[in-house]
């Protein structure tokens, strides 16, 4: 079963409606004691960083996922906000992040842009995946949809699963283990994001 965690941020809703089209049991979980019914994990985010962090640490889900996801493996995947969390910190705040991947998110460097507006990166771009069976299926001149001005830059190599390029290439796609984070929306993204929930759904 694949849970959809509510802790007050991103559009929970949406990912649902995916997974029920596509006949496969989902759950919005709100309290912690319901995470352990989740094979699966989906941590959706919207907004800036500290408020993101703020709202998981009011919601007291922050140590049962810590639990679940570092000591149990349980897949887990981030979207936008909910994949910036992942990192170590972010120049967008000030609170620690979780630090499942190491790694700092930073702000879009524009001093090269010719066109504006600059930010936020808004719209449909393409991914260049790296590896990794969770982009199967992907039809990669349709892209993924984008609303960000921060990106996760990884401290690792290794770590990076796809780039795009806004002004220049940046990481929009990161794993570690059973961690996943996507910088794009596939809620939004129509049939390529569709794809790839439901690829999410198969690891």
């Amino acid at each position: 079963m694949i849970g959809i965690v509510d802790y007050g941020s991103g559009n929970v809703q949406a990912i649902a409606t995916i997974y029920k089209n596509l006949n496969l049991e989902c759950k919005i979980i709100a309290n912690p004691s319901e995470l352990e019914l989740a094979d699966k994990l989906i941590l959706p985010g919207v907004g800036a960083f500290d408020a993101t962090m703020e709202q998981l640490l009011e919601s007291g889900l922050k140590e049962k996922l810590d639990h679940l996801v570092l000591n149990e493996k349980r897949p887990v995947l981030g979207i936008c906000v909910g994949m910036q969390i992942l990192a170590d910190s972010s120049e967008e705040g000030l609170l620690p992040g979780l630090g499942w991947i190491p790694g700092k998110v930073k702000k879009i460097d524009t001093s090269n842009f010719v066109h504006k507006p600059y930010l936020p990166h808004m719209g449909w771009n393409v991914l260049k995946p790296l590896h990794e069976s969770i982009f199967t299926d992907i039809e990669e001149t349709l892209g993924f949809y984008f609303v960000h001005s921060y990106y996760f830059e990884c401290q690792n190599s290794e770590n990076v699963l796809g780039t795009t390029n806004y002004g220049a290439k940046f990481t929009c796609a990161v794993k570690h283990q059973n961690i996943y984070g996507m910088q794009f929306h596939p809620e939004k993204s129509h049939s390529n994001g569709v794809k790839l929930l439901k690829n999410f759904a198969s690891l």
